[in-house]
């Protein structure tokens, strides 16, 4: 483990703590409540946030081993996020905050196996036109960003 991914482990763990913490405050009604503009449940994005974290993992590791990130594009990407809103439409609470505590445990202890070389390495990014970015991008702008930004807009909707 070296700093750098030690690093970028924790900011991932701050920020899925802080979306447990919140999340594990919210009354039913809270729950059930749906955010402006993205039209999902907040349990249901607090479950997705959790669910995603082994997907975010494996694109980041594709780009460590210097491959190329292919088929993923946002019109995939809101499919996938549209099944899952379906087929989580009734997520309780204490399950999501298992998966959530469970999954970002676990992808922050596959950042910490990562070597800085492997930070370093960039291929093409399907999802970004095709621009050769790097693993930490990948991590940083995914797996690490994605409960603080969810995080944000859940306060927003419950305006707290």
């Amino acid at each position: 483990m070296s700093q750098r991914t030690n690093a970028l482990a924790e900011r991932l763990e701050q920020g899925a703590h802080a979306l447990a913490d919140f999340a594990s405050t919210l009354t039913d009604a809270e729950w059930q409540t749906c955010v402006p503009k993205d039209g999902r449940k907040i349990g249901v994005i607090v479950h997705h946030v959790a669910s995603v974290y082994p997907l975010e993992i494996l694109l980041a590791k594709t780009l460590a081993a210097g491959k190329q990130v292919v088929d993923v594009t946002w019109d995939a990407v809101n499919e996938m996020n549209g099944a899952h809103a379906r087929e989580n439409d009734a997520v309780t609470q204490e399950e999501t905050l298992e998966l959530l505590r469970g999954n970002s445990a676990a992808a922050a202890a596959s950042i910490r196996c990562l070597s800085d070389e492997q930070l370093d390495q960039a291929a093409p990014v399907s999802l970004n036109s095709d621009a050769p970015l790097t693993c930490q991008f990948m991590l940083e702008d995914h797996a690490v960003r994605h409960s603080y930004h969810h995080l944000v807009r859940i306060r927003a909707a419950l305006k707290r």
